[in-house]
């Protein structure tokens, strides 16, 4: 996708420093992308798809597969970015990994990225998002029996970012929907950021296995198959495969919807240094 000179000129003054997947010590590298490419270019279409066609809970936002919403910076970041026209209606972006992950047998698998938020004062009703569904909701299996994991969400700019677990049947059930399984973290400035979900399969007795989140390496929230206390559903939660994805939706039931303060453009984006999936 050719950018236009005027989103060059933007992107260009909110090029990040660019950062590498980091190695981490014990694991190797399954699979990563550091958005390598032009600026306005769309990201790697091979390892990505747009999803077009998806608004629940409440939100206002349209997804595109355009420019303005979803693109390279040029400096090896991704910028999803919202906007809303001169009749208030929102746009946004979401994509999606083609591939999934299951942790197997004896192993870990971590999925991590590199993220930060924009740095306008005014952001009601943005909810950005680094989080994972089963793929069985590929295949007809409906939410939340297909698992979801949310590796970090945030709400209405709010220096917080949460860790959820989504599961079982859609009201009340093990993950107590709609409210999930879930714990929040600081954050400690608008600076980049590592989150982080890892699954620990290697003690071998589905109770103790882990499901850990991190930001900067260091873990906020655990659940194991004990506190699931099912193994059909820890079974689908940290044994089978969920692919990845990156949005900002635009108001719904948690953040509520955006009002008259709130801002659209690169000051609401999420700017993404990498992705990466990690295996022992």
């Amino acid at each position: 996708m050719k950018a236009s000179v005027l989103y060059g000129a933007l992107v260009a003054a909110h090029m990040a420093l660019a950062i590498k997947a980091p190695s981490i010590k014990g694991m190797k590298t399954a699979w990563h992308d550091d958005f390598h490419g032009c600026a306005g270019c769309s990201p790697n279409l091979d390892e990505w798809e747009f999803r077009l066609d998806i608004n629940h809970n409440n939100e206002l936002q349209t997804y595109t597969n355009t420019n303005k919403n979803v693109q390279l910076s040029g400096g090896q970041t991704l910028q999803i970015v919202p906007w809303k026209d001169e009749r208030g209606r929102w746009t946004s972006g979401r994509i999606e990994t083609l591939e999934s992950w299951a942790p197997e047998p004896g192993k870990k698998l971590r999925w991590q990225a590199g993220i930060r938020m924009g740095d306008d004062a005014n952001r009601k009703g943005m909810w950005p998002a680094f989080w994972m569904l089963g793929d069985a909701v590929r295949h007809g299996t409906d939410w939340p029996r297909c698992g979801e994991l949310d590796i970090f969400e945030q709400v209405n700019g709010v220096m917080e970012g949460y860790g959820t677990i989504h599961c079982d049947r859609e009201n009340g059930g093990v993950c107590d929907e709609p409210n999930g399984r879930g714990a929040a973290v600081p954050i400690p400035n608008n600076e980049f950021h590592s989150w982080a979900l890892e699954v620990d399969r290697t003690s071998g007795d589905w109770k103790t296995e882990t499901i850990t989140w991190f930001m900067d390496g260091n873990p906020f929230h655990r659940q194991s198959g004990a506190d699931i206390g099912d193994e059909g559903v820890w079974s689908t939660l940290a044994h089978s495969p969920f692919y990845m994805i990156l949005n900002i939706a635009v108001g719904g039931n948690w953040p509520g919807n955006p009002d008259a303060s709130t801002h659209s453009g690169y000051g609401n984006m999420m700017e993404v240094q990498y992705v990466a999936v990690y295996t022992t």
